[in-house]
């Protein structure tokens, strides 16, 4: 009998050592990085979106001709009929219908442009009163958040216009181990939220719609059956642990 015993919970040590086991390829990325990718010859230009917030600065040899164009935000003190503080650039946030309000043009249409479509928009706009005038756009809100089986979750802003999903990943410090390598986009759009898929185990990732990222991006990396699993049953683990050496225990006395 207790030689029956022996055996049953040798068994069941090696099965739990062969679950603990992973496939490599459930784990690695790029697997078949021999395989050539095209990406799309136009490249990928962010576009503006409702609730962007802009700083757009109108530049040209003639100083006095662009000062009504940049206009300064400071705080005005009622009491002493004053202005104080140390004037910053004017920031424009893209209202619900995609418009800004600009100084001297008046509505102006951004949403769904690039920022060089947006500066081809406003220079044309400003020919009549400024003739040689350089204009420079900058988004300043734009962040992504990632989330999930990821080592540091969080939301990060971005300082530039363009952020790869592997970038993402980079500032949160990886997958874990347990991570699904099919991570998960969640995306803003006028239709609503719409969910992407890339699987960082093809470099077909390369050429997805959702390889680079958007204004308030979301990516989700999905825990692994195997961590699902070890979290519903956490409760029993210990108890599991502590009847299997009970078990080894008995068995190693009885076969004294």
């Amino acid at each position: 009998m207790s030689k029956i015993v022996f055996k049953s919970v040798a068994v069941m040590i090696l099965i739990i050592s062969l679950s603990a086991c992973v496939s490599r390829k459930k784990i690695n990325y790029f697997q078949n990085d021999k395989e050539v990718v095209f990406k799309n010859e136009k490249g990928f230009a962010l576009k503006f979106k409702s609730d962007d917030l802009l700083t757009i600065n109108v530049s040209s040899e003639d100083l006095d001709a662009v000062k009504p164009f940049n206009l300064p935000t400071v705080a005005y003190n009622a009491v002493t009929n004053s202005v104080s503080g140390i004037p910053k650039q004017q920031s424009y946030l893209v209202d619900s219908e995609g418009f800004i309000q600009f100084p001297v043009l008046g509505k102006v249409k951004v949403s769904g442009l690039t920022r060089v479509e947006l500066i081809e928009r406003i220079a044309t706009k400003l020919k009549p009163f400024v003739k040689d005038a350089a204009v420079n756009v900058q988004i300043l809100n734009f962040k992504i958040n990632v989330m999930g089986d990821v080592q540091s979750p969080g939301m990060f802003p971005i300082q530039n216009e363009r952020i790869t999903v592997l970038d993402a990943l980079a500032l949160a410090g990886d997958t874990n181990i347990s991570g699904e390598r099919i991570v998960e986009i969640k995306r803003e759009t006028e239709k609503g939220v719409i969910t992407g898929y890339i699987d960082l185990k093809s470099n077909k990732l390369f050429a997805s719609p959702y390889f680079y990222l958007q204004q308030n991006d979301v990516v989700y990396v999905n825990p692994n059956k195997a961590k699902i699993q070890s979290a519903s049953s956490n409760s029993n683990t210990s108890l599991f642990v502590s009847i299997t050496g009970l078990l080894i225990t008995i068995v190693s006395l009885l076969t004294r």
